[in-house]
Parts: structure tokens; C-alpha cells; sequence
């Protein structure tokens, strides 16, 4: 018997409340399935990672093909899901909350918004809207589905750490139940941002190799992500082999998969 949906998002919104965990990211069934064997309670999509699987560019996605997405993603497991869902395709916060309440309706556990539309942030003010709109939705629909604010100030527009940190507190105030910052990679500064989004949830998105999962558990940091490295690390090994094919003819041994590594 499959679990249930609504046990789905208790479980993902239990693991929120205490400890840290790992979040990967998977773009197509065969990476969710392998992830949920490997015994993650959880996966995360990215709309980056799931527009180079199709050959397009992040922004050349629909609204409809990432619901599609997070329907695939959300069928193929029985472990909850966090999608990956941009500004929420919306003009305005009318439209974005009726762009949330499809994106529950897939069955996800995790939304994440951002304040980031192309390659530029928007105001605060409309950040801050957006999530309270998102908030109204997923209280509305009865489901318990966990919201995640993002800001992008740390990746476009020059913006320095204290108003990253003025942007997450003021989307945890608008009604986000989980923060994040990609772009964060100093655990003392990791600390201090834990400390002023308390006691909400911080999201770390590990963007370089030299601090674990570990370290960041002990700062209080609740959820340990990847974003798009996972597809940035399979795109390498794939070009990587394709190039030692193609040059040498043959196949380098790290090509070959190990014994065990089929999904039944």
C-alpha cells in the first residue's frame, strides 16, 4: 500500500522540528527512485536541473511543464517531495496563489519560492507579498504542505550579507516556514544566520566541498540541501566519458557501473 499523501507531509514537516537532514535533488524518476532506495526521507527538484534534462535553459520553462514535473516526481516515490517552483510564474499575488494551489494538488510536501525572476531580484515589498499570498493558498487548501522562501541576494545584484539577512526575516515574518540562502559557505556565518531566522528553519544548500553535514547540524542549521549540483556533477561524468569515447574509443573504467547499481 502506498503511503498516503497527507502522511507524506506530515513526515516531511515532521523532520523540520528537530536534528538535520539531507535534502538531494533528483530531475527524472530513474534519479527519485534511486535516491528513495538509497533511504533519503525526502528529494528535492530544481527547475534549473529539470530544464537541462529537456536541453532548454532555466528561465524557458512553462508553469505547466514544472507541474507536470513535480507530478512525475511525486508518483514515482513514497518519499515527500520539495519543488523547485521560481517566482511561481505569477504577475501578481492573485495569480500567485492560484499557481500554489496547483502546485499542491500534485501532491507535493515542499514548495520553495524565490525572490528572483530572471537574473534579478525583486523588491522586498513584493517578496514579501509573494509569500504572504503563497501562505494564504497552503493554509486555505488544509494541506500541510512545508513553504520555503528563498532569497537569491547572495547570488545577483550585488547584495551583501545584511540584506540577505533582512530579506529572510521578513519573508519568515510574511509566513515561510523554512529559510534559505544559497550562497552561504562560512559555518560562523552560517551560525549567525541561523541565530536571526530562529526559530525558524534554515535551508544550507552546500555549494563547495570543506564543510559537512555534519558541522552544519551542530550550528543549528535544520536541512542541508544541494540544489542543482547533483545534475551539474552527472552532466560532467557524462561529457567527461562522451570526450574519452569519442577521442580515445574506448570507455573509462569509471564509466561502468557497479554491480548493484540497477533499480528493479
Amino acid at each position: 500500500m502506498l503511503l498516503s499523501i497527507a502522511a507524506r507531509r506530515a513526515d516531511f514537516h515532521a523532520l523540520h522540528g528537530e536534528g538535520h537532514f539531507q535534502l538531494p535533488t533528483a530531475w527524472d524518476v530513474g534519479g527519485a527512485r534511486r535516491l528513495e532506495a538509497l533511504g533519503y526521507p525526502g528529494l528535492a527538484t530544481t527547475i534549473a536541473s529539470q530544464a537541462w534534462s529537456l536541453g532548454r535553459e532555466a528561465y524557458d520553462l512553462s508553469r505547466n511543464e514544472v507541474l507536470d514535473h513535480m507530478r512525475r516526481l511525486v508518483d514515482a516515490t513514497e518519499i515527500a517531495v520539495n519543488a523547485d517552483y521560481g517566482y511561481g510564474f505569477a504577475t501578481d499575488a492573485g495569480e500567485l496563489a492560484s499557481n500554489v494551489r496547483m502546485a499542491i494538488d500534485t501532491g507535493i510536501a515542499g514548495l520553495s519560492i524565490c525572490d528572483r525572476i530572471g537574473v534579478e531580484l525583486v523588491p522586498l515589498s513584493q517578496a514579501v507579498a509573494g509569500i504572504q499570498a503563497c501562505r494564504g493558498a497552503i493554509d486555505a487548501s488544509g494541506a500541510d504542505v512545508v513553504l520555503v522562501a528563498r532569497t537569491d541576494a547572495l547570488l545577483v545584484g550585488g547584495a551583501n550579507l545584511g540584506a540577505a539577512v533582512e530579506r529572510l526575516v521578513a519573508l519568515s515574518n510574511a509566513g515561510a516556514d523554512v529559510l534559505c540562502a544559497p550562497g552561504l559557505a562560512d559555518i560562523d556565518v552560517i551560525k549567525g544566520v541561523v541565530l536571526a531566522v530562529a526559530p525558524k528553519p534554515l535551508d544550507v544548500p552546500l555549494v563547495r566541498p570543506g564543510i559537512t553535514t555534519m558541522e552544519l547540524g551542530q550550528v543549528g542549521v535544520r536541512r542541508v540541501s544541494v540544489g542543482d549540483t547533483f545534475a551539474e556533477a552527472a552532466w560532467a561524468s557524462f561529457e567527461r566519458a562522451a570526450k574519452e569515447f569519442i577521442d580515445l574509443g574506448d570507455l573509462s573504467s569509471n564509466c561502468r557501473a557497479p554491480q548493484d547499481a540497477t533499480i528493479q
